[in-house]
């Protein structure tokens, strides 16, 4: 009976619901934003209870949409927005809060605190992450301290905490399965990726109970069902995965030295390091990149806070574009940049520069810079900050690039793809399914209840779209990138007090 696999999608700005046949190939979508709230400068929130209504919504919906029972759907795979944070009361299910999300920057001044404090060290060594406000730590302890009773509470068990995937199986399954995956775990800064454990001692000095936090399992394992009220009948949840983790997978990226980029509200490069944790000497992370069939295998990350965002400032504050499609239409109406350079750094700058006071900055105006200069900027720091990024993962790799297989919305962007192959130096390849993080999910949860039998199965699947070759000339690479790097420079720091 069983036709299709459901991959929740739960963005950092939407969620939305894919079903793939067994082929991979997608026969249905749905999609629905939700609410981005910025209470104060550096601060974003979500509202947890809404990003669980839109998410069963469009699951409805994309099944209504393929004419899907609950009978034909295999198994639900679930990929998430990582180190956002959520806690809630384990009996009435209601946060105490609104979710602190992945871009907040709050809690710069605890990840500052920390360092200060000479911890760096040693948190990195067990988790494989630089202290910084993007990882849910902080914003946990944030919770705890600035919620009336909250730490008591969890102390008691009756709060629970979970980044966005363990809030969904917790609703999927009505209440009964707390649980989290390697790689959500690994982007905590709480989870030791070495031992596989939660961190005692980092617990410990953050003074964050451990029974609140969910158990640990593979990213392809079957967590337990769906509550039959949901869609008339139990459906396994059997697959889960931070969103660029399952990214990668989709992207069959399962040999040591494969290297993909995700484009969509961040730019998040990870590059498979197979079974060893390779330390970055170069501003990178060493996170785990997905767990199925008994083994664990770990990446280098370099992730860039801000990317399809920086299109959606065009489109919401600045209203230089009325859709983000019309971005590329509108830049290539401009030659060139006429100098002018745009550094989203709306939250900070993450790596490889990792400065949590950066702030967005635009540079080189003059008289002839209008809007399709500036949308056209806009574009390319994007590909500007991605090969950022790609320089340090060549120099931990210790080789050249050798091709970047790009997903996410923005990869849609012709323009875009041909300036990163400019500034890598290297191809850029396109698959024929931008959808990676989805078709990932899907992918960890069809193994986990025997629709593939292999990665091999996934690996038939992919195929390439449109192949970038670079053209610039070596010289006029080489400039751009300086003038770049001028652009970061004047933007560092900015909201660091005096």
């Amino acid at each position: 009976m069983s036709r299709y696999l459901m991959a929740f999608d739960a963005g950092t700005t939407s969620s939305r619901c894919i079903l793939f046949d067994r082929a991979g190939k997608i026969r249905s979508v749905a999609q629905q934003e939700f609410t981005q709230y910025y209470p104060y400068p550096g601060w974003v929130e979500h509202d947890a209870g809404e990003i669980w209504d839109t998410q069963y919504f469009v699951a409805k919906e994309a099944m209504r949409k393929a004419g899907a029972s609950a009978e034909e759907i295999a198994a639900i795979g679930i990929t998430n927005q990582r180190e956002t944070a959520v806690v809630w009361d384990r009996k009435t299910g209601v946060p105490v809060c609104r979710a602190i999300v992945w871009q907040c920057r709050r809690t710069a001044q605890e990840a500052d605190e920390l360092r200060r404090m000479d911890y760096a060290g040693m948190i990195r060594d067990k988790t494989g992450l630089i202290v910084d406000a993007y990882f849910s730590a902080t914003k946990l302890k944030w919770i705890l301290d600035h919620t009336p009773g909250a730490r008591e509470r969890a102390r008691r068990g009756e709060l629970l905490f979970g980044t966005i995937d363990t809030w969904l199986i917790w609703k999927l399954t009505g209440g009964r399965v707390h649980v989290t995956d390697y790689t959500n775990a690994s982007r905590t800064m709480l989870f030791n990726i070495h031992d596989l454990t939660w961190d005692q001692e980092i617990l410990d000095l953050l003074d964050i109970p451990r029974v609140m936090l969910p158990e640990v399992k593979p990213s392809s394992c079957i967590y337990g069902a769906s509550d039959p009220a949901l869609f008339g009948r139990p459906i396994p949840v059997a697959g889960a995965a931070g969103d660029q983790q399952a990214a990668l997978f989709g992207q069959a990226c399962f040999h040591e030295g494969d290297v993909k980029n995700t484009y969509g509200t961040g730019c998040f490069l990870l590059m498979n390091t197979g079974e060893k944790a390779v330390r970055s000497e170069n501003g990178l992370l060493t996170t785990i990149a997905c767990s199925c069939g008994g083994r664990v295998s770990y990446a280098l990350e370099g992730s860039v806070y801000v990317a399809g965002a920086a299109i959606q400032w065009l489109r919401d504050e600045m209203h230089l574009i009325d859709t983000a499609a019309e971005s590329e239409e509108i830049a290539n109406q401009a030659e060139d940049t006429k100098g002018c350079y745009v550094v989203p750094a709306f939250t900070g700058l993450g790596a490889p520069y990792w400065d949590q006071y950066a702030r967005g900055t635009i540079v080189g105006l003059t008289r002839g810079c209008g809007r399709a200069e500036i949308v056209r900027a806009t574009l390319e720091s994007i590909a500007y900050q991605a090969a950022d990024v790609i320089r340090a993962m060549e120099k931990d790799a210790g080789h050249p690039l050798t091709a970047l297989k790009a997903d996410g919305g923005a990869s849609r962007n012709n323009l875009l793809m041909q300036f990163q192959a400019d500034l890598s130096g290297a191809p850029v390849i396109r698959p024929e399914c931008v959808e990676s993080t989805a078709f990932g999910a899907a992918s960890l949860a069809a193994l986990a209840v025997g629709w593939y039998d292999s990665t091999d199965d996934i690996a038939n699947q992919w195929k390439a779209e449109r192949l970038f070759e670079p053209v610039l000339p070596e010289e006029e690479r080489k400039e751009k990138l300086r003038g770049w790097k001028m652009a970061v420079s004047r933007a560092r720091g900015w909201a660091q007090q005096p």
